[in-house]
């Protein structure tokens, strides 16, 4: 498999969400790769989107990696307990991000690899990465590998695979503060993929 180019993320956050999907999250630890398929991503559109962490042009060292050049992570920390992991899109300057809402484990390995690391009581396999929070648990990803190249093969990189032809769109999960950006269809997922975390008109 090959890491998608730096190229790939120099564009806009709704074009890049969209043909994310599909696409392998690859967590290496001790050596092993575990592939997951991205199914769930949502874009976020920098400085002129009300639910963006760098709406109006915030800059904080929290935002700093968003604002840096297309192609590392971006990750933090919400309800004090869970991680999100978003990638970081365009150009330096323009904070565009997609966050990484939902994924499928390839195999058994993949499978094995969250189990271990989030112990739940649902029998459902997909509830183990079915929302942003879920899958950095069920990857181990947190802070550490905030501001990471993804670009190349690594901790956590994202390679290439062929594209998505069913996706459905739909508006953005909890952000009632974004006011009329709350309604932008700025997620998309696969269609009839379980791992999704919210069906559309659900």
């Amino acid at each position: 498999m090959n890491p998608l180019t730096q190229a790939f993320y120099l564009r806009e956050a709704v074009t890049v969400a969209k043909e994310l999907l599909g696409k392998i999250l690859i967590r290496q630890i001790n050596g092993r790769d575990y592939c997951f398929k991205i199914v769930e991503t949502e874009a976020y559109m920098g400085a002129m989107d009300k639910a963006s962490h760098a709406y109006g042009g915030k800059f904080t060292n929290r935002t700093k990696p968003m604002f840096e050049r297309g192609g590392i992570t971006y990750i933090y920390l919400i309800y004090g307990m869970y991680y999100c992991l978003n990638i970081v899109t365009q150009d330096k300057g323009i904070p565009h991000a997609v966050l990484i809402r939902a994924v499928e484990p390839l195999d058994e390995g993949a499978m094995k690899f969250a189990k271990s690391n989030r112990l739940i009581k649902s029998k459902k396999n997909e509830d183990l990465t079915n929302g942003p929070g879920k899958l950095c648990q069920a990857l181990v990803i947190d802070k550490t590998l905030n501001e990471k190249d993804i670009t190349k093969e690594n901790l956590l990189w994202i390679a290439d695979a062929p594209s998505i032809m069913h996706i459905i769109k739909d508006k953005r999960i909890n952000i009632p503060y974004a006011m009329e950006y709350q309604d932008m269809e700025w997620r998309f997922y696969i269609a009839d993929n379980p791992f999704v975390s919210v069906l559309k008109n659900n």
